[in-house]
């Protein structure tokens, strides 16, 4: 056997590894970027809504009152791979009442890529003197890993529950689910809550499936909803103004 050979041989092994490790990068890159876009007309409900103010950067939707601001604001995580505007209409309730929600634009569409620190969307509303952080599904996940931030006064779930133990913090947390949700079901949430502080408040919106928590169809997995997208927005707000009061 020439020298030669084994050079050759180890060069092609090489450049089939990085063509492997390419098409995997391109694969995952493309399937981050389909996403389950948000229903126009229930985005076009919140951007006519005299009582709020809608503008977007590169990295956030920034949801302020047009009037009767209170100084308290909710960075806002989307689920995995849905458009962000899937959640103006079910948010657009809480920022009637006064409070800013800065909603994020995840780096892949995925919160576990967003590495971002949570002054990166805090930023976007200078004027909010309170914040809370929140979010769905899987970006609930992520909120529950940004809610340590000295920063933060509470936490605020839709069909989400925590991976990390946050039972021995100080925070005031507000977790709502849906009694259909196929995904984030009553009985997982309800066998994470440990890892809640013990005042935690649990409300359980009936009839309402994981996708109800914004606007943007039906999701593999999930259950059926029996309530409408308006009554869904109501109670959700309902719940949230309870709380952030």
């Amino acid at each position: 056997m020439s020298r030669g050979r084994p050079r050759r041989l180890l060069l092609r092994a090489v450049v089939a590894a990085a063509v492997v490790l390419v098409l995997v990068i391109v694969g995952v890159v493309t399937w981050a970027n389909i996403v389950m876009a948000g229903d126009r007309s229930a985005a076009l409900l919140a951007w006519r809504n005299p009582a709020v103010s809608i503008s977007s950067t590169d990295h956030s939707i920034v949801m302020a009152p047009a009037t009767g601001a209170t100084g308290t604001g909710l960075v806002f995580i989307p689920g995995a791979k849905v458009d962000p505007c899937a959640y103006l209409y079910k948010l657009s309730g809480i920022v009637e009442k006064g409070t800013t929600v800065v909603i994020t634009k995840p780096t892949l569409n995925l919160a576990f890529f967003d590495q971002r620190p949570l002054d990166t969307f805090t930023a976007d509303a200078p004027a909010v003197t309170r914040w809370f952080v929140g979010g769905h599904s899987l970006g609930g996940v992520r909120a529950c890993m940004l809610a340590d931030s000295p920063r933060v006064a509470g936490l605020v779930l839709f069909g989400s529950y925590c991976a990390n133990d946050l039972s021995a913090s100080s925070l005031a947390v507000l977790s709502i689910g849906g009694s259909r949700d196929g995904l984030s079901t009553p009985d997982k949430i309800e066998s994470s809550s440990a890892l809640l502080p013990a005042d935690a408040t649990f409300v359980e919106i009936a009839g309402a499936n994981h996708a109800r928590f914004g606007d943007y169809g039906t999701q593999p997995g999930d259950g059926t909803a029996t309530i409408s997208s308006s009554k869904a927005r109501a109670e959700i707000t309902a719940a949230l103004a309870a709380f952030l009061e």
